[in-house]
Parts: structure tokens; C-alpha cells; sequence
């Protein structure tokens, strides 16, 4: 870890940034440099994505709220974080001495969902209002 801060239990291991780090994005040249190293700013990330918390709720140790949902906003947008994905995914499926893309799918009644009805002649009509219910019977009636 760069920072002296206490560890939070959603920080990347030392082992995890390794393997990130050459999946991200490099810093632009020119301009000014990064605020924050980038293993802070996804660390910031991890902390909401597991916590489940809003980003304004971000402890103050972290980088500032904004930096990292900038971040997080801007790798979404231009494909880091599928590039990531896709990455970690042939990864794993290499190591585990598979095919690096899927060779079958397997659908079941519980994956596609379908409606025990039986269409539109089952489904209940539109609601009356209780004046236009009135002249319907009324009119029943007449007739």
C-alpha cells in the first residue's frame, strides 16, 4: 500500500494490483500529472462496489468521491472495464484448462422466463372506473 492509511478489508492485495496494473489505462501525456495513484483510486472503487454505499459516502482517506467516480465513469465509457473483464475471464478459463471463449450454453425453464397464462386472451382487461362500471350495467340492462 502507498498511503499510510489502515487498510480497508475491499484494498487490493499486493498480488491483485499486480495483475491489474497492466489493464489500465496510462497516464495521458502532457497536462498535469495524476492527484491520486491509481491503485488509491481503485481502492476507492472497490470500497463502494462491496460496500454498497453512496459515492459521497467515501471515507475521507480515500481519494476524494469525485476523482474516483470520475474514473470509474470514464473506464466504463471507453471500455476498460470490459477489456478488464474479458482479460480476467480468458485468464481464468485458460488456467482452468478450458477453451478461452465458451463452446456451449446451456438454456432451462428457470433462464427463460414465460408466462403460465397462456397469452392475451387470459390476461385481465383494463380496470373500469366505478362511473363508467355503472353506465356498462346500466346499458346491460337496457338491453
Amino acid at each position: 500500500m502507498l498511503t499510510g492509511r489502515r487498510a480497508y478489508s475491499s484494498d487490493l492485495t499486493d498480488a491483485e494490483w499486480q495483475i491489474l496494473v497492466p489493464l489500465l489505462p496510462p497516464e495521458k501525456p502532457g497536462g498535469r500529472h495524476r492527484k491520486y495513484a491509481m491503485r488509491e483510486i481503485i481502492n476507492a472503487i472497490q470500497y463502494i462496489l462491496r460496500g454498497g454505499c453512496a459515492w459521497r459516502l467515501m471515507p475521507h482517506d480515500l481519494p476524494h468521491w469525485r476523482s474516483a467516480y470520475e474514473y470509474f465513469r470514464q473506464w466504463r465509457n471507453d471500455g476498460t472495464w470490459l477489456r478488464i473483464h474479458d482479460h480476467l475471464h480468458a485468464q481464468l478459463r485458460t488456467q482452468m484448462q478450458r477453451h478461452v471463449q465458451p463452446s456451449a450454453a446451456i438454456l432451462d425453464s428457470q433462464s427463460v422466463k414465460t408466462t403460465e397464462k397462456g397469452g392475451l386472451m387470459v390476461t385481465t382487461g383494463q380496470r373500469r372506473s366505478a362511473a363508467e362500471s355503472a353506465i356498462y350495467l346500466l346499458i346491460q340492462r337496457a338491453l
